[in-house]
């Protein structure tokens, strides 16, 4: 594994030579289709990060290849290595300067913190979903409408109390290693890229959502697929990889198969492929605000069947 500009670990190359450990090609080019999530892509970066500019060198007290494992394996986007190259890693929101970054991380670990704590709550406050037995998010002693409000309200907490998850444990990561480990604030972009406000799949795939398991879904279902298929190969394969992924996790905490997660994720690919059409056919992407209220629909309303399949269970195997 080694890092942009690297012939083999810790020997650069040709320009390369003489440039700290922290700096990457900045081509700034996607790779094939490589997505948010492992999934479709083909943006450029462009960010200034290490795929499409610079990232300060790791710190000099700490041995590099301590450093660089932490880094590689809490980042997992490959910001500075070869694997990476091509991922969407999402601007700044906070200063760059050691002091003010890490007390906007702090806070904004507080800020997840309280905020998962209250929509965790509220998610128990309904009966049967957060009990130790499990229940349906769909209650059946209600009429249509209702019964599919409250489903709905229950799968829109539990997707912000996921961000908000994801952001606690990822800012508590960045505290210790930049306040601890002495790394740079710019080596730890933000994990998200405010999803909430894609205006199409394509986007929330590829940009929006997280991109820590990209390249596990290109290895076990992208790369096997692009040489089946070529780059619609890819596509399906890195979405199939991705549902099998997510049902095995839940398989691990003692619930078995039922491949709602499969499903869900396999079928993102049709759904790519149709806003490519749509592309063709009109000569515009999918977005504005009816994009929006797709990726609404598609991530609240079609996801449900598997968050229904996750609650059913997911308690009953915690406890």
């Amino acid at each position: 594994m080694l890092k942009v500009g690297e012939s083999r670990p810790g020997v650069y190359k040709g320009k390369a030579k003489g440039i700290s450990n922290g700096y990457a090609n900045g081509n700034g080019h996607s790779n094939g289709y490589a997505n948010g999530n492992g999934h479709s892509n083909g943006h450029a970066n462009g960010n200034g990060y290490a795929n499409g500019g610079p990232v300060e060198s790791e710190p000099e007290g700490l041995s590099t290849w301590w450093y660089d494992a932490f880094e590689l394996a809490h980042t997992m986007r490959g910001l500075k290595w070869k694997f990476g190259q091509g991922v969407h890693i999402p601007p700044p929101d906070r200063p760059l300067e050691r002091g003010p970054f890490l007390r906007a991380t702090a806070i904004s670990f507080i800020q997840n913190f309280i905020l998962l704590d209250v929509l965790e709550s509220l998610v128990k406050l309904f009966p049967g979903v957060g009990t130790p037995i499990g229940g349906s998010i769909f209650y059946s002693q209600l009429s249509v409408p209702l019964r599919y409000l409250v489903s709905t309200l229950i799968h829109v907490v539990t997707g912000a109390a996921l961000l908000s998850g994801f952001g606690m444990v990822y800012d508590l990561i960045t505290l210790f290693a930049v306040g601890v480990m002495d790394g740079s604030p710019r080596s730890w972009p933000p994990v998200m890229d405010n999803p909430w406000i894609s205006e199409s799949m394509h986007e929330f795939w590829a940009k929006r959502w997280h991109q820590l398991l990209r390249q596990t879904f290109l290895v076990f279902g992208g790369y096997p697929g692009r040489w089946l298929g070529g780059s619609m190969g890819m596509v399906f394969g890195t979405f199939l990889a991705s549902g099998l992924f997510h049902e095995c996790a839940m398989y691990s905490m003692k619930r078995g198969y039922d491949h709602s997660a499969t499903i869900f994720f396999a079928a993102q690919g049709p759904v790519l492929v149709l806003e490519r059409f749509w592309r063709r056919a009109t000569g515009r992407r999918v977005g504005g605000w009816p994009g929006r209220l797709w990726v609404y629909f598609i991530m609240f309303v079609a996801a449900q069947p598997m968050g229904m399949s996750r609650y059913s269970s997911l308690f009953r195997s915690l406890y």
